[in-house]
């Protein structure tokens, strides 16, 4: 009886959904369903028909109105709450600003989208389609058909590239050999265009500097009627002589002080190594320009040192706008202008910062950082930041564990290479060497102090826009441990594992990072991210000493034990933009560390947790795991769940449809755990096994995101699908599941409210 229910009520809905589209479809007209482009033909293979459909129903117009699962949510909230016509109200708001009014069959030309087909079928290579069009009617919902036979594809037979003594005909030919036409490849406007570019960039290379792809001409000779197609390569007739002309470099002239205001900055001036620096005030040391201009007096004119020395002006950070001109100086030779406009050289900047944690904590911080652009006249960033804040635990056990945290850092930027030997880099991106030195008190209000201070030095580096390197050649950490209450030290005696998060010790050594992604620059439907990191600490003096903890042989250095350890983790990403603002997104993150020498574990610090805002988010952080592992019944002494380990291992899947404006939503499946290498009799099951995969705790969810540019707002709310301490048989825990029930809500709703995308 309740299923025959279900269906009427589905049905009485879908009437519902079907009447409310077409409420405001005016009569004599119709709500227009999209335009299907169909293939047919024996000449095109059915994946290649496949393909064209897809590409042209992609290209018609108007678009009919956006559904998710088949379904015009958008339109239904304009039917439902608006009154075409009138403006005020707040149906009539909603129905403005999140639906979307419905797309009628009058605006639509179809003599224009049947023309679209064969252009763009024609821009492909063929130039035989024959179409036939026709549309179907269901009560007031219209599509438009269009049914095509390309018939068979033209193939390119002979490219000719000129062949005679003048310099851009003689350069053209010499680049001929790396062309994008073929023999035997399809004709394809688009690959046409792109050999126009192509034999642009090269020439640009050599000199051409008022060259353009609208100075070259490929024409189509078709008339051999074999389904073949001859193209001839040219200079369009009348190309003037300065775009077929060889350019160098004379003067260089750069102006560091310049005003958008001012136009002509004069004053004294130095040249050094051929670059005419007018800076009046001496603001900067002209030497700063050895390692930033590509070019010198003399180079023969490229686009390549053009663009890197624009990129690296900007990469500098000091300058808010960079102009760069380039003029006529005598015969075949170019004068050189950069106008730069600084940033203002000192600047006090102050954030305040809200959060609230799935671990019953809501908090605030405010950094106060002073920055000084341009320390000794060469570029040189010197940042200090001064910050607090404080988390409240809001419920829970022993609700007034407050967190409170205060620090300061002075970081020290060279945007250069200082090393005892000079390295030169080629690249668009200025390398940076950093020296940074900070401290941090938390204190943990019912539980403990801890101090630390930390310093490194190392270097920053990008290939191109989408690599980047970072090396720490060395950093040092010390951490000290005061004030721990007799709370915690109770607690300790129930869970000595524990004792890692109040360890006394130094961390000291290298580490290396590698950065990965193709989501700058432009618009890709699918884009990466990779991340990778390995740190090593205490090998130098682990050596040196001989230091064992399994001998009980343990180095101190300032009656610190020093870490031993090789760490290393990764994360990479992938997005699938779906259209229309909507995202898919999956991250795998893996990382592992091998304490070993001087320590028996990882620094608390560099430890792995799951959980969390950004993790697993149907688990609170630092509660899952290890393994099938899980704290049993510690009592009210309980003051924060705080489990680590040194291996783990994630997967997310999140599905981020586009709903309106600001509006995004998201749903989301997040799979992993963490594990230990090593046994450890206080926690049974938390080392990691050939059964690893059985462990894995597995969640889902939904959320809203508001994206206002500058911040993302991100709310999620997630429950477990499986909960790896349960018995093996029943960790899939979808029987359980009761949304009704307030002691299931109470135990399995996790709530995150954080800032940003999770990844």
């Amino acid at each position: 009886m309740k299923s025959k229910l279900h269906i009427i009520l589905l049905t009485a809905l879908l009437m519902l959904s079907a009447c409310s589209a077409t409420k405001y479809v005016p009569e004599g007209d119709f709500l227009y369903k999209g335009t299907s482009v169909k293939m047919r033909g024996k000449e095109v293979s059915r994946k290649e028909q496949r393909t064209l459909s897809e590409e042209l129903e992609t290209i018609m117009r108007p678009k009919p109105n956006r559904a998710f699962l088949g379904i015009p949510f958008r339109l239904h909230i304009y039917s439902f709450w608006g009154t075409p016509g009138k403006e005020k109200g707040l149906g009539n708001w909603i129905s403005r600003k999140v639906g979307e009014p419905p797309v009628l069959m009058s605006t639509v030309r179809p003599d224009y989208q049947r023309n679209l087909v064969v252009n763009r079928l024609e821009n492909r290579g063929y130039f035989r389609t024959t179409l036939e069009s026709d549309s179907t009617i269901q009560r007031k919902k219209i599509k438009f058909n269009i049914k095509a036979d390309p018939g068979r594809q033209y193939l390119i037979d002979t490219v000719y590239f000129p062949m005679d003594t003048a310099v851009l005909a003689r350069e053209m030919g010499l680049i001929s050999e790396n062309s994008f036409l073929r023999k035997g490849e399809p004709f394809d406007l688009d690959v046409i265009k792109a050999e126009r570019e192509r034999i642009n960039a090269r020439l640009k290379e050599q000199g051409f500097y008022y060259f353009s792809p609208d100075h070259l001409l490929i024409l189509t000779d078709t008339t051999g009627g074999t389904f073949s197609v001859n193209l001839s390569v040219i200079v369009r007739p009348g190309t003037s002589p300065l775009a077929q002309e060889k350019f160098t470099i004379h003067n260089i002239f750069i102006y560091p002080q310049h005003s958008l205001a001012d136009t002509a900055v004069t004053g004294d001036t130095m040249t050094h190594k051929g670059f005419i620096v007018i800076d009046p005030e001496k603001t900067f040391k002209s030497e700063m320009f050895d390692y930033v201009m590509a070019f010198e007096p003399g180079d023969l004119y490229n686009r390549t040192d053009h663009n890197r020395s624009l990129n690296r002006l900007i990469d500098l950070g000091v300058f808010k706008y960079v102009e760069n001109k380039f003029l006529d100086a005598k015969g075949s030779q170019l004068d050189v202008y950069y106008y730069l406009t600084p940033f203002q050289k000192k600047s006090l900047r102050v954030e305040l910062q809200g959060r609230n944690t799935s671990t019953n904590f809501a908090g605030a911080e405010i950094n106060v950082s002073w920055q000084n652009r341009n320390a000794f006249r060469s570029a040189e960033n010197v940042k200090l930041s001064v910050y607090g804040g404080a988390d409240f635990q809001i419920s829970g056990i022993n609700k007034g564990n407050n967190l409170y945290r205060l620090g300061a850092e002075i970081n020290f930027n060279i945007p250069r290479f200082i090393t005892p030997f000079r390295v030169v880099t080629p690249a668009s991106f200025i390398p940076r060497t950093k020296f940074s030195i900070g401290f941090d008190k938390l204190n943990r209000v019912q539980s403990y102090v801890l101090n630390s201070f930390r310093a490194s030095f190392g270097y920053r580096w990008k290939e191109n826009i989408r690599t980047e390197h970072e090396l720490t050649v060395f950093a040092v950490n010390y951490i000290q441990p005061t004030n721990i209450t007799p709370a915690y030290e109770e607690q300790l005696a129930q869970d000595p594992t524990l004792a890692n998060a109040i360890q006394r010790q130094f961390i000291l050594g290298p580490s290396y990072n590698y950065n990965f992604t193709n989501t700058i620059g432009q618009t890709r439907k699918h884009t990466f991210y990779y991340n990778g990191n390995i740190g090593l600490s205490g090998n130098i003096p682990g050596l040196l000493s001989g230091a064992s903890y399994k001998d009980g042989d343990t180095k101190k250095i300032l009656n610190a034990e020093f870490s031993q350890y090789i760490k290393t983790d990764h994360d990479g990403r992938y997005y699938n933009n779906l259209g229309h603002g909507s995202i898919f997104a999956a991250r795998l993150f893996a990382g592992i560390g091998f304490a070993y020498g001087n320590s028996q574990a990882l620094p608390f610090v560099k430890q792995y947790f799951a959980g969390g805002s950004s993790g697993l988010r149907a688990f609170r952080a630092r509660a899952l795991g290890p393994g099938s592992f899980i704290t049993e019944n510690i009592g009210e002494n309980v003051i924060a769940a705080d489990q680590t380990a040194d291996i783990k291992l994630e997967v997310n899947l999140e599905y981020r449809p586009k709903i309106s404006g600001i509006l995004n939503g998201a749903l989301f499946l997040d799979a992993g755990n963490i594990w230990l290498l090593r046994e450890d009799p206080e926690r049974p099951g938390a080392a990691i096994s050939g059964d690893f995969l059985n462990e894995l705790a597995v969640g889902v969810g939904f959320g809203l995101r508001f994206d206002f540019s500058f911040f993302v707002l991100r709310g999620d709310l997630a429950f477990p699908l499986r909960k790896p301490w349960y018995p093996e048989k029943e960790r899939w825990v979808l029987d359980e599941i009761s949304f009704e029930k307030s002691e299931w809500r109470r135990e399995n709703l996790v709530f995150n409210l954080a800032i940003g995308y999770p990844f």
